[in-house]
């Protein structure tokens, strides 16, 4: 089913705030609390909703340094992306991991505790991925902006 408006106002108020109850979400959309519930069933089952997570925040719980990581390959070969695809899903260190193009392969969110903690990351990464070529880090500073939030209204076919 193609999403209409009313999906897109819902997805819009629940990437913002995943704790509205059917009522709320209901009463601004439109909708009485069992369609709002309906939709957001067949949203889930169809993929448009990924997750339904919390953003914890990272010095919260002790993870007080945050880099961005350029990873580039000696060759692009299929199964060595494929491979480290795979491996990068598996560590618990890094928050995001994208596929680019440009002169790194892989760009990489990773969190740690503290420098000797992304020390010990950066050598097993290294030591379990002998197709690296290089790695860049860069440290993050400042945590401008934080989040998941996609724009709906540039939905244009919604």
């Amino acid at each position: 089913m193609e999403p209409d408006r009313i999906d897109a106002r819902l997805l819009d108020l629940v990437q913002r705030n995943n704790r509205m109850s059917s009522e709320e979400l209901g009463a601004k959309v439109g909708l009485s609390a069992s369609g709002v519930q309906r939709r957001l069933k067949r949203l889930r089952s169809e993929g448009v909703i990924e997750a339904d997570v919390s953003i914890v925040s990272p010095k919260a719980i002790g993870r007080n340094v945050t880099m961005l990581m350029l990873i580039t390959f000696e060759r692009t070969r299929a199964d060595i992306v494929d491979r480290f695809k795979r491996a990068i899903c598996r560590m618990p260190e890094v928050m995001s991991g994208f596929y680019v193009t440009g002169p790194a392969d892989f760009v990489l969110l990773i969190t740690a505790n503290d420098m000797e903690d992304y020390e010990k990351f950066t050598r097993s990464l290294v030591r379990d991925n002998p197709d690296i070529e290089r790695f860049e880090t860069m440290v993050v500073l400042d945590r401008v902006k934080a989040g998941f939030t996609l724009p709906m209204a540039s939905m244009a076919r919604w």
